[in-house]
């Protein structure tokens, strides 16, 4: 796809693992288009893999608000507001640190045991929005890329 064309150069560049600051100075160095969808795609991979709840939980969490940046860029306004309202959950300040995360969904959990996941029907709104908003997610990432020259 035109989206992996322009995503695939840096892909190694872009560490989400090692913590915020890493994260963020990969990031710094990437071109706007190829950071959107690198951050864009991830959000997308992990929320169908296991729901807003697994992206959060994991390591990906820490590029929330880019994701919420990207699909916007992308054109995908709709799905941007819901990102944007999925990172609400923790908060004015987003915790980019993964701990942090984890400890608030846990509390909500150990709060909530009927219903220990937040994000279940931001879901499955982002489900539907991925598939109709702006011709698609993967019809919306590959004509930014080539938009910008991917």
């Amino acid at each position: 796809s035109r989206m992996w064309a322009m995503l695939g150069p840096y892909c190694d560049r872009i560490n989400i693992y090692d913590g915020a600051e890493v994260f963020l100075s990969g990031w710094q160095n990437t071109p706007q288009a190829a950071a959107d969808l690198f951050a864009a795609n991830w959000c997308q991979e992990e929320v169908c893999n296991g729901g807003f709840h697994q992206f959060f939980m994991n390591s990906t969490g820490v590029l929330g608000p880019e994701a919420a940046v990207g699909f916007e860029r992308i054109g995908m306004k709709k799905t941007s507001a819901l990102i944007r309202r999925a990172l609400a959950f923790f908060g004015e300040d987003y915790p980019r640190a993964r701990d942090v995360r984890v400890r608030k969904l846990d509390e909500y959990a150990r709060a909530h045991p009927e219903s220990p996941k937040p994000f279940d029907a931001v879901d499955d709104e982002f489900y539907v929005l991925l598939r109709s908003e702006a011709n698609g997610w993967p019809n919306a990432a590959d004509s930014y890329a080539i938009r910008h020259g991917g």
